[in-house]
């Protein structure tokens, strides 16, 4: 398979403080691929950096054969790299359509939006049902659910997303892990921070391991269930031989 986004030795610091230190990982077409850690591991920095919302120390991360960083953040959309942040970061004041609308903002097909769009709250049927009502009135999975849908409609060839279960209750997390196996499976290649360890091993081809800005353990989730070190740091229990 080959590669749709490589990133080697990527380093960002915040000031004298390295949150990314020479991190290195690839993720093929079609592919899922998660990156989990703690809090303060330097998931997101690495999101951002490459979404372009922080500037990189130094590194590489080639896009489809062409350097990521260094980029404008909407000619990184425009490429095909869209981020989802963390905290949903959806316009509360605007109605459900209308952020759904925003997602294809930078898109020229007008009228294959629109039925994009369409075809968006036929998929996620309560987007649907609440078009019209303002995107802050509803609840936190909702607003997720929103957020990705928004997402999709600027036709990515990359998802980023960042801590897409966050803060929801545990019937609301297994429909957001839904919806990633579902764009998964439609071949839409993802880029996965997620503190939720089994969720995240559970709909990925490979997992990367941060800690303190470094990869520390990386490889299949299968190869992963069963390596004592991450069972005993990340998933709660023990390898049994």
């Amino acid at each position: 398979m080959s590669a749709l986004l490589e990133v080697e030795n990527l380093v960002v610091a915040y000031g004298a403080v390295a949150a990314v230190r020479g991190v290195s990982f690839r993720v093929d077409e079609g592919a899922t691929v998660s990156l989990i850690g703690a809090n303060g591991a330097g998931k997101t920095t690495t999101l951002l950096a490459l979404s372009g919302l922080v500037r990189a120390a130094s590194g590489s991360a080639q896009f489809a054969g062409r350097e990521l960083l260094g980029a404008r953040p909407p000619e990184i959309v425009e490429r095909g790299v869209v981020q989802v942040p963390e905290g949903r970061a959806i316009l509360p004041q605007m109605t459900v359509y209308e952020n759904l609308e925003m997602g294809g903002y930078r898109r020229r097909d007008r009228e294959q939006l629109r039925r994009d769009i369409a075809a968006m709250m036929e998929r996620f049927a309560i987007l649907g049902q609440r078009r019209r009502q303002l995107a802050g009135s509803l609840s936190g999975g909702e607003q997720q659910l929103l957020a990705i849908a928004r997402g999709l409609l600027a036709k990515p060839r990359l998802l980023l997303l960042d801590e897409p279960s966050m803060g929801l209750a545990p019937h609301l997390v297994r429909q957001v892990f839904e919806v990633i196996a579902e764009i998964k499976a439609q071949g839409t290649a993802q880029l996965l921070v997620e503190q939720n360890a089994r969720k995240a091993l559970a709909v990925s081809d490979y997992v990367c391991v941060l800690e303190l800005g470094q990869i520390v353990l990386e490889g299949t989730p299968s190869a992963l269930a069963n390596d004592a070190r991450m069972v005993g740091a990340y998933l709660g229990g023990s390898v049994t031989t």
